[in-house]
């Protein structure tokens, strides 16, 4: 058992990383010859201004009263330079948003595993080309591109990581910080010989990182007043440094001013996702060699934004990352082409590159070259582009230089991907071999297929074990002469053995089909369909959280359709109440969006009130209800309470701007570490275990809470208990004797295999509410697939200072407390049926892997970028919950079967 969850777990993590090797691989090339426009620069330096977090219609819009909350800006709009709005990518967060403007490609999303600090590959960037770069703000973003630029050219000035905090009185002071220390910067700069001269060099870059907005809008939402404050703050800001700037300069008009965002906002007041709120931000740019402002008569496009924003008469000029927007620049035509068709030729490059190194390692009669731009094709281009350049037919040089750039990115994304579908088949095939594999087992350990018959055990054919290592073989050589990563012979080889074991077990697969053959075709085919259905519903709820409530209400159907509404009418009514009820939560909108203290505070109350009746029910049972489960009960009532009173309290004190209140946080923290140690104490009967471990994970979700969510982990457990009972119904309705009644049975850490029975039917359907109702835990309160869903708000109970990797691993248990409450339910559900967990189990995964083989063919690389995030996250989310579901396992029998002694008391099993 435990050699096969190893193999288990081991296989479960190739088929999660390939993901990574197919999808998330690095975009960089390396190995370029340098590119430089031969004409000298309009501009000697460059202001870029970064207002973290800012979304474009916050700024562009006028307020109530018809007045702009930027004037600053909106002067430059009207009278001094260009404007647009700047398209950006999921993830929108902030490091790759950075890079992608001051470097200028989407970054590998492999940096989210290192908290978005760390250069998962190194990359140049502007400032690296810089001559000198100085840069005031965040000590996440700035330090990045410090990091291995060559030289000491690049200067950082941060304040401390503590004083990103969400629960600061005032965090506009992140960005007087940053222009304070500007200003005096540029007063020493006159005092200070060294620093004049080179800030006099050419190629200079001043990047302000300003955080305010981005910690306004965690904190208090987009709409607040704080954050549009904020937005003002920046506005007056940055007129001042501009003055400054030019005061020092001399208004000599060789600077070049940046204004714009790394990402925007949602509504609720988080960001990641793609949606418009998020994707959307302003881009303003003013000084030399950028265009002044152009009066339009009309324009296209397909919002209605410039008619919200009342800036229909001024030419809008959307931008979009990796192609040099001309249209911005102020200068002669002349300087365009060449601008233009250098940047073309730097694309080109990296498209040689990548087409040299893919054909270094593939094998000559295996490599199929991109048809669109082949080595005839790139030399007319560029021939005709200097062509046109030389007869000064600009726009004709343009023109063919932005066909070029859009065919090599073409290209780039042709090798980049060149290798995804020869993985995606060895990862199917991986896939399908596991999935039968373990359908095998649960078929050769639970079905007698052989009773009555005599036949001889088969030993495995040589024939079968030579050919498999010649196929292993033969696949590891060919993956040496292509020269392919170490992580591809996994992928590859893999699938070897397991078809296999597969193979090996023909003799049960043939007994299995003969059986099947024997089943009415109508049976067969009905029992299939709803299979198929059920899956469908699954997988259709990642998209359309309504589903569940559609699953949810044909659960409560389902007791009419059998005999537990005639035999027991009280557990199928109590069944069709909490199935009702727990429908209505996928149909809430998204965690987060409206917080409200008081449904959280009512949470707590049903809890109290819950467990005040538990607490009347057990004292009537004094024969099985001492003083030390007493004292046990109330400790964990006052926990509950607890937890209601530091997050009443730590609300009302965010919301004065007090901060995170010290006692408050120690309590919360406290909670949480006693949440999985109490229930250990409670006795190891089946509905006080049960209860215990709802009380003690409910008093940290509610520490966790910001909102109606904090009713759905009591309602799911009302149900949870329920189901418990339920099964055990079904199971007496097949003539199959239970020895208990559920209040006496025991969780006990051995099982006594002489129990197990053989596999119905029924048990299908069994796995199958266990996966649904995991599903539903995950998706019952938000789409959890869209990182915009975490709510930064769920953890400031226990801190508030910006921490990704703890906050992160907050939110991450507050997802998984419903997981751990449905997994000690299947426990009990396992226990009371005398089923083999084993087996079981095996059922849940089979499900899960045909749920995640669903979603690895669903996986797009085409269409928007919140499609394509969707769709990877999407088969990340249910390969996680099928690796996790292993640990979760060994969590529920550890929080169901062990029991902690104090005071030394001798150990015993009656309690």
């Amino acid at each position: 058992m435990l050699l096969f969850f190893i193999l288990g777990l081991f296989v479960h993590f190739v088929f999660f990383g390939s993901i990574f090797d197919i999808y998330f691989t690095s975009p960089l090339v390396h190995g370029m010859t340098p590119q430089f426009t031969p004409l000298p620069p309009p501009a000697k330096r460059l202001v870029l201004f970064v207002a973290d977090g800012l979304r474009a219609d916050t700024l562009y819009e006028l307020d109530e009263n018809g007045n702009s909350r930027a004037p600053f800006i909106r002067n430059i709009i009207m009278h001094e330079g260009s404007w647009g709005l700047s398209h950006t990518r999921v993830p929108t967060e902030s490091r790759p948003g950075h890079v992608a403007l001051i470097a200028g490609f989407y970054e590998d999303v492999s940096a989210v595993a290192k908290g978005w600090k760390e250069n998962p590959v190194e990359f140049d960037s502007l400032i690296n080309e810089s001559k000198y770069t100085w840069s005031w703000g965040s000590p996440d973003i700035l330090t990045m591109f410090a990091k291995g630029a060559y030289g000491d050219h690049v200067f950082t000035y941060t304040y401390d990581a503590d004083s990103e905090d969400f629960g600061a009185h005032d965090v506009t002071k992140l960005d007087t910080w940053v222009f304070d220390k500007v200003k005096e910067f540029f007063h020493a700069a006159r005092n200070n010989q060294s620093l004049f001269s080179k800030l006099n060099e050419e190629k200079i870059v001043f990047f302000l990182h300003l955080l305010g907005i981005d910690t306004n809008g965690h904190a208090h939402r987009p709409s607040s007043r704080e954050y549009k404050d904020n937005i003002k703050l920046v506005d007056a800001g940055m007129k001042e440094m501009v003055s400054v700037l030019e005061h020092f300069y001399g208004n000599d008009g060789k600077t070049a001013f940046i204004f714009t965002s790394d990402h925007g906002m949602t509504d609720w007041g988080s960001h990641g996702a793609g949606h418009p709120s998020e994707t959307l931000t302003p881009f303003v740019t003013w000084g030399a060699g950028i265009k002044y402002p152009q009066k339009v008569s009309a324009q296209k496009f397909d919002d209605a934004f410039l008619k919200e924003w009342r800036l229909e008469s001024w030419k809008r000029q959307d931008i979009h990352q990796g192609i040099l927007p001309v249209d911005y620049l102020n200068n002669t035509d002349l300087f365009k082409a060449e601008s233009m068709f250098t940047n073309a030729i730097q694309i080109l490059e990296q498209f040689k590159v990548k087409m040299t190194q893919k054909k270094e390692v593939t094998l000559p009669f295996l490599f199929i070259p991109f048809k669109l731009l082949p080595e005839s094709k790139q030399l007319n281009i560029v021939r005709k582009a200097r062509s046109y350049i030389k007869q000064r037919k600009y726009d004709e040089a343009v023109s063919l230089c932005k066909e070029l750039i859009h065919l090599a990115l073409k290209g780039l994304s042709y090798y980049h991907t060149y290798d995804r579908f020869f993985l995606a088949i060895n990862v199917v095939l991986g896939f399908l071999g596991w999935t039968s594999y373990a359908s095998l087992l649960i078929i050769k350990s639970h079905f007698n297929l052989t009773r009555g018959v005599n036949k001889e055990v088969k030993k495995p054919s040589h024939l079968l074990s030579c050919s498999c290592i010649a196929i292993g073989v033969f696949v590891a050589f060919f993956l040496l002469l292509q020269d392919c990563p170490w992580t591809y012979y996994i992928y590859c080889l893999l699938p070897v053995p397991i078809w296999y074991a597969v193979l090996r077990e023909f003799q049960v697969i043939q007994d299995f089909v003969t059986l099947l053959l024997t089943v009415p075709p109508s049976y067969f085919v009905g029992y299939l369909l709803v299979f198929i259905l059920g899956i469908e519903i699954l997988v259709l709820s990642f998209f359309y959280r309504y589903m569940l409530t559609a699953g949810l209400l044909a659960f409560a159907g389902w007791p009419f359709i059998t005999q537990l509404w005639t035999r027991a009418k009280s557990i199928s009514l109590s069944w069709i109440f909490f199935s009702l009820l727990l429908a209505a939560f996928p149909l809430m909108p998204v965690v987060g969006r409206k917080p409200d203290i008081f449904l959280v505070m009512g949470a707590g109350l049903l809890v109290l009130l819950l467990s005040l009746c538990v607490l009347t029910s057990l004292i009537k049972r004094k024969d099985s209800f001492i003083n030390e489960e007493l004292l046990l009960h109330l400790f964990q009532m006052l926990s509950v309470v607890l937890s209601m009173c530091v997050t009443y309290s730590t609300h009302s004190s965010l919301r004065k701007k007090q901060g995170l209140p010290l006692l408050n946080q120690i309590i919360s923290w406290l909670i949480l570490a006693f949440s999985l140690v109490l229930p250990l104490l409670s006795p190891t009967s089946l509905f006080e275990r049960l209860f215990s471990i709802l009380l003690s994970l409910m008093s940290t979700y509610i520490l966790l809470s910001t909102g109606y969510e904090a009713l759905f982990p009591l309602v799911l457990s009302c149900l949870m208990f329920v189901w418990i009972q339920v099964e055990q119904e079904t199971l007496q309705q097949r003539g199959i004797s239970c020895k208990q009644k559920v209040t006496s049975v025991r969780f006990t850490c051995s099982t006594d295999i002489t129990q197990f029975r053989q596999l119905y039917l029924d048990d299908v359907r069994r796995a199958f509410f266990l996966v649904f109702f995991l599903v539903t835990a995950f998706f019952g309160t938000g789409n959890i697939a869209s990182v915009n869903s975490f709510d930064l708000a769920s953890v400031y109970c226990f801190l508030t200072v910006f921490s990704p990797f703890m906050m992160g691993a907050l939110m991450m248990w507050k997802i998984l407390i419903p997981f751990v409450l449905v997994m000690c339910a299947f426990e009990a559900v396992q226990l009371t049926t005398q089923l083999s967990s084993k087996s079981l189990f095996l059922m849940v995964l089979v499900i899960s892997d045909i749920m995640a083989l669903h979603f690895f063919f669903l996986v797009k690389d085409y269409g928007s970028w919140l499609d394509i995030g969707t769709s990877i996250s999407h088969y990340v989310i249910v390969m996680s919950m099928t690796i996790v579901l292993v640990f979760l396992n060994g969590l529920a029998h550890l929080l169901t079967t062990k029991k902690l002694r104090l005071y030394g008391k001798p150990k015993s099993h009656l309690i």
